[in-house]
């Protein structure tokens, strides 16, 4: 698979939510105001709201971009129905979705047969709300063996939190280039354009949250540092193409696409400056915290990112991991506990083995556990931890699972749910020796 672009040696702007300012040409970005009566190099200047102008400035996200070509020129959008044929947004309307309370489970999506960009491997598994109102979230996964050239997409309906488990992608977005490998994420908001290469085959998990933006979470009584921290996010330089070709433009506007054509390249940005943009993140780098005494802590403790809703701490979504790390617990059950969740859970895994089911739980599966519904360790692990001799141990560098986590109550698509390949009709059985255990004696 050949690529389009050189991702090779790719510079960074550091750190979470800062105002960032670059130039791919010295001078492209004005000094002392945003929108002069001309510009250096000719550039045009388009502002880029990502929040509403009178959100208060603490919340306030936008950027100025400084252009060949306004954003604005292009052709009219048409529908494209050949894009999004397993992905779906309303979630209000029952048609095409499956209510059922029951844990569910699915292999890895397979890889296309034939060629698919990232846009078009893109395969809703299940969701909540309706972004034409702003209000929810929708669970994709993707699988992908094409990269995208002269060709450009973007969402209008949430940002795309993406979480790669095979194959590096390498995206070229409005704000400049990034590389993205398993291990990493990347954060892409609302409205931002950006394509996909690759030089392999690609797939992994994505969220998309239909209101507000990610953030990282307070720490409270963890004090000031700790979990992902803020010096450790990497965001785009400018870079930028001054070409004559004509681009495909894609957009996914209230779950279904549509395109149009663009004369130049849409990553004509020669230099900007604001805080709203994409942004990587190394999960390698996540400082987890966990108990030295007894009981395992609840999973909010491993939350790398948060989107939250109106109400404070409850979240559209929480992006928690399991990540390599000691467990030192005594007297412990030391996987995670038997729980019933007010909130909605979607696991998926990354590397290695998760804890709680290590034969189960593959790379590429996901697993969802509805609202208060039980859900924990399998007989296997149970067995294994309850007797276990309880030494100080490090879980594997390989070993990386993942969490959605959110207030809403899922529904999920009918074609992931008759899909006879991937769902494990079987998963409900991993309980099945635990509903014969006994009342034993006092210990």
């Amino acid at each position: 698979m050949d690529t389009h672009r050189n991702y090779e040696n790719l510079d960074y702007a550091i750190g979470f939510g800062n105002h960032v300012e670059t130039e791919a040409l010295k001078g492209a970005v004005p000094k002392g105001q945003n929108s002069p009566q001309k510009c250096a190099y000719n550039l045009i200047a388009e502002q880029f709201s990502g929040t509403a102008f009178t959100l208060t400035r603490a919340s306030n996200q936008k950027t100025w971009l400084y252009k060949i070509r306004p954003s604005a020129a292009h052709s009219p959008f048409v529908e494209a129905p050949e894009f999004g044929k397993y992905v779906k947004n309303d979630f209000m309307n029952d048609h095409g979705l499956t209510i059922t309370p029951n844990q569910l489970r699915w292999k890895r999506l397979p890889l296309p047969e034939k060629p698919t960009t990232f846009a078009e491997g893109l395969v809703t598994v299940c969701g909540a709300g309706d972004p034409s109102i702003k209000q929810g979230i929708a669970i994709y996964l993707y699988a992908a063996n094409k990269s995208m050239t002269n060709s450009s997409m973007f969402n209008s309906d949430g940002d795309f939190l993406i979480v790669p488990w095979e194959g590096e992608m390498l995206i070229t977005t409005e704000m400049g280039k990034l590389t993205v490998k398993p291990r990493e994420i990347c954060v892409i908001p609302r409205g931002i354009k950006f394509s996909v290469e690759m030089t392999k085959p690609i797939r992994g998990y994505i969220c998309e949250v239909f209101k507000g933006h990610f953030k990282i979470p307070d720490l409270g009584p963890i004090g000031a540092n700790g979990l992902a921290n803020p010096r450790d996010f990497l965001v785009p330089v400018a870079f930028y193409e001054n070409t004559e070709e004509e681009f495909q433009i894609i957009n996914k506007y209230l779950g279904k696409f549509y395109k149009c054509t663009k004369k130049g390249s849409p990553y004509d940005v020669v230099g900007w400056h604001g805080n709203y943009y994409p942004y990587k993140y190394n999960l390698d780098l996540f400082n987890a915290m966990g108990t030295v005494t007894f009981d395992h802590p609840d999973p909010s403790i491993f939350t790398v990112i948060t989107c939250q809703t109106d109400e404070p701490g409850v979240a559209v979504c929480d992006f928690a991991i399991f990540p390599p790390r000691w467990m030192v617990a005594e007297h412990t059950f030391r996987p995670p506990y038997y729980h019933r969740n007010i909130m909605s859970e979607y696991m998926g895994n990354i590397s290695g083995q998760y804890d709680a089911k290590e034969d189960g739980f593959q790379p590429g599966y996901g697993s969802l556990h509805s609202l208060l519904q039980g859900h924990g360790p399998d007989h296997e692990s149970f067995e294994k931890w309850s007797n276990v001799d309880l030494q100080p141990i490090r879980y594997p560098y390989e070993n990386l699972a993942f969490m959605f986590e959110s207030t809403y109550m899922f529904k999920t698509c009918s074609f992931v749910m008759d899909d006879q390949v991937s769902l494990d009709h079987d998963y409900f059985h991993c309980w099945d020796k635990l509903a014969h255990n006994k009342l034993g004696d006092k210990p």
